[in-house]
């Protein structure tokens, strides 16, 4: 078993501690937040835009917790951390981990800065540690389906993909007291739609030739609303991204995807969580899309074997997460 601690019980810290419990090879021996005694009152009341499903209460309530990583370390022999912190400070929470030989997953984005990103990678590389970040749209249900249908060929080339992500603003969730010139998280860019760009990047296996954008700004960053198009000429090929919290509060919360093949068009939303469609001139078929929410268990259970074999695939790298941190400021 290996011995980790969430650092920063937010929304996505618990998200992650409830999965890390459902994980073999994982125990959860320690929960870090500065603000100690408001774990509690999270347990018992989660926020966030989503449900984050059946939490097993009384056994978070059995962990420890601990006001800071040198704390936890005082009391407890941790193998890793999961950094479920604000982005401005994952740099610094990264950093100070991998210098106590811990191996990290961290939440996206990675980082902001590309210099930071660069160092973190070098340090993980020097300390011989696991590094890698949590984009989970990679690991959810209805786009690994879309993966293998892509891989597979049966409906001929793709042609046409397009991917949206939208909500209303946030109203929810301390990071919303950060914000500065463009948001702690860097806005809807780099904290919402980022999702879309990296699952496209990373299906598509390499960057577009070109990219055409616009972006608004909204109550929360210089960058709340995206609406891009990436071509591959060569290819034949057009992605379209569309995304943003521009919206009222109330506005729900929408994600999807449409990818027309050669001979049918495979589709999913959010609004429809069970299926994805396959339509063709004549029909309509129908399959299980499973649970969204089993992305999160997915790339933890990978980072698990990550941390038994010492080894973390290369498409999953934390190299791959900032090519997806520059892809973002290109479209700025």
């Amino acid at each position: 078993m290996k011995r980790v601690a969430v650092i920063g019980f937010g929304f996505m810290g618990i998200v992650h501690s409830q999965n890390i419990l459902k994980c073999e090879g994982l125990e959860l021996a320690a929960i870090i937040d500065k603000d100690v005694d408001s774990v509690a009152k999270k347990i018992n009341d989660p926020v966030g835009n989503f449900s984050t499903g059946d939490l097993d209460v009384e056994s978070i309530r059995k962990i420890p917790v601990y006001s800071s990583l040198e704390s936890g370390l005082e009391k407890e022999k941790l193998d890793a951390v999961h950094i479920c912190v604000h982005t401005d400070l994952h740099y610094s929470m990264v950093k100070e981990a991998l210098n106590q030989g811990l191996h990290v997953l961290v939440e996206k984005p990675f980082v902001l800065d590309i210099s930071e990103g660069e160092e973190l990678i070098r340090l993980a590389k020097e300390k011989n540690r696991i590094l890698m970040v949590a984009h989970v749209v990679r690991f959810m249900s209805p786009y690994k389906r879309l993966l293998e249908i892509m891989e597979s060929g049966k409906y001929g080339k793709l042609k046409f993909l397009s991917l949206s992500r939208v909500s209303g603003v946030p109203v929810w969730g301390e990071w919303i007291e950060k914000q500065k010139d463009f948001g702690s998280s860097g806005g809807a860019l780099f904290d919402l739609v980022i999702h879309d760009i990296d699952f496209a990047a990373f299906a598509l296996g390499e960057k577009p030739e070109k990219i055409e954008s616009t972006i608004l700004p909204g109550k929360l960053s210089k960058y709340d609303y995206l609406n891009a198009t990436w071509h591959y000429p060569a290819k034949q090929l057009t992605v379209k991204i569309e995304g943003g919290n521009i919206f009222h509060a109330n506005y729900p919360f929408c994600a999807g995807y449409a990818a027309v093949f050669e001979k049918a068009t495979v589709s999913f939303s959010t609004n429809d969580s069970e299926n994805i469609h396959i339509d063709n001139d004549t029909e309509r078929v129908s399959i299980p899309a499973n649970e969204l929410g089993d992305g999160y268990f997915n790339e933890i259970a990978l980072f698990a074997e990550s941390l038994e074999s010492g080894v973390l695939y290369e498409k999953y790298s934390a190299e791959s997460a900032l090519e997806t941190v520059r892809l973002c400021y290109e479209h700025v």
